[in-house]
């Protein structure tokens, strides 16, 4: 319980727990947001990670002069690209051999050809738009190495989006998150970044069961 607690308050108050890591630490709080960005994104076992929050105080801190802006941008996009490319080659990898193809009864070759169609013609937003998602961004790219998207369609989109997530998010905490009124609402922000996407995949998740 009372880890839960505290990481309850670790993604709420990220913003604190940084900024007394860049104090108290200095460049190694480079090395801890690379690790956790590849992690959150590279490891389909670990997608409770905070990253948006994360990348919005990271931008907050930027611009209070606390950290370097390109230097995040371009190590915590590299991060979040080497985290997709991994989780792909796992799930390309891994994949087959949990379900030992059509030996097993847990495989569908007809579900997988189904899988694989769709993303070789809608993989492409999906991955884009999975980055803005949390839970979503660590499983998409796995999906997407069981279903062999090919790997330099994927490269493609993983690239795009992770920049569109990575700059995007980043640029934002740069130039609002130290507005008093964001400064003194950021738990609330924070529950937003997390509970709104959810709530839009259910959403869009209920339509398509409706039509269904």
């Amino acid at each position: 319980m009372e880890l839960i607690s505290f990481f309850l308050d670790f993604v709420l108050h990220v913003d604190r727990y940084l900024e007394a890591f860049v104090r108290d630490h200095g460049l190694w709080v480079y090395a801890l947001l690379f690790v956790v960005i590849f992690v959150e994104t590279g490891l389909v076992v670990m997608p409770f990670l905070p990253g948006d929050s994360l990348l919005f105080v990271v931008g907050a801190m930027c611009g209070l002069g606390l950290m370097s802006y390109p230097l995040s941008v371009v190590l915590l996009l590299t991060a979040a690209v080497l985290g997709n490319q991994s989780n792909y080659t796992i799930g390309r990898y891994f994949g087959p051999r949990v379900f030992k193809w059509e030996d097993s009864r847990f495989f569908n070759k007809a579900a997988f050809d189904r899988a694989h169609d769709f993303y070789e013609r809608y993989g492409g937003i999906t991955i884009v738009a999975a980055r803005f998602m949390p839970f979503l961004r660590t499983f998409a790219p796995f999906v997407a190495g069981v279903a062999r998207m090919t790997r330099s369609r994927f490269t493609l989109f993983d690239v795009s989006g992770g920049a569109l997530w990575v700059a995007g998010i980043i640029t934002v905490g740069y130039f609002f998150g130290n507005f008093p009124f964001v400064k003194a609402h950021l738990d609330k922000i924070i529950w937003a970044l997390i509970l709104v996407p959810g709530l839009i995949i259910l959403l869009g998740a209920w339509k398509s069961r409706r039509k269904a």
